[in-house]
């Protein structure tokens, strides 16, 4: 969850921390820090500096040092409240090491007693703060071997963790290590960097290397080894990252988040046209598949529901969605079946940990991310990528429509494939998908409708979202939206279960958003429509455009030019986003960082 970032080369290294710590400030922000090895005529010395909030407050109280090596991290909290003692980067009894660190060391606590017992003091409540204390003890019995010292300490560690190391008397250098939490190198000329993300580093290089669990890397400004930490030596190759700077950079807008909803056109025609080459990799096996587990966490989740809708309806599969959390808790018996995941980052721990055991069961598995190299790539016989480009803003909104727009190519690919729909079937999927596309485009060409009913939700403090069929998730989707970044308390529903129980809290200070899209659940999503309107309750209802049969109910209303009721999700979702964006925009929310909320979830 939390940003890390290194760096060793010829810049002043306090500048390039900062810069690529603030590309990170989506992954924590609950407090940031600094160390940073310098040499001088009085010697070497470590220069620590940390602040409590977003990164603003610790760029506010550093200075130039001449330093040309350093650690960064941006903290989201596991253990410990934030303030400047649990922010990292945590030193030794001597200050001398310091360590920055992305995860959970679950043998902390016995770890730490050992330590106490040989006379080390502890200033943090955090589980980190034990690194750099046993390094110290390794490194002094060892003597002076830095990097042998920090191998001998990732031995020891359980649990998560992505840590990076720097010694003061060692600029020259700097050690990494990685188990269950991600972790990237990069090179430059005369520069080397890690970090726990891409985006922290593309200013300066589009050069990765993509650490795996149980590897060790020592940093240099010209030159970067990496070997297990059992001492194999490591060679793979480096990965070329076609996203630019531009593309993690605001351009304009006020916010990350309402920049990527606006990049939505794009980055479906992305993924659309990116397919074919996709297609081509698909083993022709698939067809003998009997059924599918699409497994996922979050938005990732709720994109994975409507694709058991998709995958049913192309290929007549049965399909079952499973949260990544409860997957590997689940039964331990062998499954025939194909398992697909998704995760936007590639990083996300759960779904990670889930693939991992689908494997174990002899699964067939199937990846769909945004992110080339990421973890997920390498637990999965095959990976889909969704070429959304880069997302800062911690609510997922271009991603999500992307994974919609894999979920309509993989079930109908292979519907066809396996010949449950014809090619002129197929065709017409294709073409439904380009005009979803327009739709898309349309409702970003006018927002206004869309801001208006945001200036009449923003003040309630609870809303239901009802959607039916394939426009149940869609509604749990849009009810995530709005209560992640707006904080107004939302549940979305399946329509028909309104009567089970939801009615009870129908108020006319209880506002209902009702999808309604032009299928075979039309009359019934009417009815439960007016079940809530004659409870009192204020309905806003998303409708196709040119549907006046609604207005019966209710004449608050939002319109997407509709491509077809099956293809729907994605511009109702759209709607959705930026109601929830300019809702949250009035409330004057802190949209692209959300409170207690991480862009990646990378601890369990």
């Amino acid at each position: 969850m939390c940003g890390i970032v290194g760096y060793i080369g010829v810049q002043e290294a306090s500048s390039v921390l900062v810069d690529a710590l603030k590309k990170l400030e989506y992954r924590g922000y609950d407090s940031s820090g600094v160390a940073m090895a310098k040499s001088g005529k009085e010697g070497h010395s470590l220069v620590v500096e940390k602040a409590k909030g977003y990164i603003a407050e610790l760029e506010s109280k550093i200075k130039p040092s001449g330093s040309r090596a350093g650690i960064s991290h941006t903290r989201w909290a596991t253990h410990g409240i934030p303030n400047e003692i649990n922010a990292h980067p945590h030193v030794d009894g001597s200050s001398s090491i310091a360590v920055v660190h992305n995860g959970i060391i679950d043998n902390h606590l016995a770890l730490k007693e050992e330590l106490r017992k040989k006379g080390h003091e502890f200033k943090s409540q955090t589980d980190s703060e034990v690194i750099p204390h046993l390094i110290e003890d390794e490194y002094s019995g060892n003597g002076g071997d830095l990097f042998e010292a920090v191998r001998e300490v990732a031995k020891r560690l359980e649990g998560s963790f992505a840590i990076i190391v720097i010694h003061k008397d060692h600029p020259d250098m700097i050690v990494s290590a990685r188990e269950k939490s991600p972790m990237v190198l990069g090179k430059g000329v005369n520069e080397s960097f890690v970090a726990s993300d891409v985006t922290a580093l593309l200013k300066y290089t589009n050069n990765f290397f993509y650490m795996e669990d149980g590897e060790i890397a020592l940093i240099k400004k010209n030159s970067i080894a990496v070997q297990t930490l059992d001492g194999e030596k490591v060679e793979r190759d480096w990965t070329k990252v076609d996203w630019s700077v531009e593309d993690a950079e605001k351009g304009g807008f006020e916010h990350y988040m309402i920049k990527e909803i606006f990049e939505q056109p794009r980055s479906l025609h992305q993924s659309l046209s990116g397919w074919r080459s996709d297609e081509v990799n698909l083993p022709r096996d698939l067809v003998q598949t009997r059924m599918a587990r699409i497994v996922a966490c979050g938005t990732s989740y709720h994109a994975g529901m409507v694709g058991k809708y998709l995958f049913e309806r192309f290929t007549g599969m049965p399909t079952m969605v499973s949260m990544a959390s409860e997957y590997r808790f689940a039964n331990t018996t062998k499954e025939d079946s194909l398992l697909l995941f998704i995760t936007q980052s590639g990083e996300t721990l759960d779904t990670i940990m889930a693939a991992r055991e689908a494997r174990k069961r002899g699964s067939r598995t199937v990846s769909i991310t945004n992110v080339v190299g990421s973890t997920i790539t390498r637990e999965t016989d095959l990976t889909l990528y969704l070429r959304s480009g880069p997302e800062i803003g911690v609510a997922a909104s271009k991603t999500f429509t992307s994974q919609l727009m894999m979920m309509y190519l993989l079930s109908s690919h292979m519907g066809y494939n396996m010949g449950s729909i014809s090619r002129e079937e197929l065709k017409d999927v294709t073409m439904c998908l380009r005009n979803t596309i327009r739709a898309v485009a349309g409702i970003l060409g006018d927002t206004s409708q869309v801001e208006e009913q945001a200036k009449w939700i923003k003040d309630f403090d609870n809303a239901f979202y009802l959607g039916r069929y394939i426009n149940y998730p869609t509604a749990l989707e849009g009810a995530l939206k709005m209560k992640e970044i707006s904080y107004i308390h939302c549940e979305g529903y399946p329509a028909g279960e309104l009567k089970h129980g939801p009615l009870a809290l129908l108020t006319e200070k209880t506002p209902v958003v009702a999808i309604v899209s032009n299928d075979h659940t039309y009359d019934k999503i009417l009815g439960n429509i007016g079940e809530c309107a004659a409870r009192g309750a204020p309905v806003l209802a998303i409708v196709p455009e040119g549907d006046t049969e609604v207005m019966k109910y209710t004449d608050r209303t939002l319109t997407y030019s509709d491509p077809g009721a099956l293809y729907s999700p994605i511009p109702i979702s759209v709607t959705l986003q930026l109601l929830a964006y300019h809702a949250a925009n009035l409330r004057d929310c802190s949209i692209d960082k959300p409170r207690n909320l991480a862009k990646s979830v990378t601890v369990e």
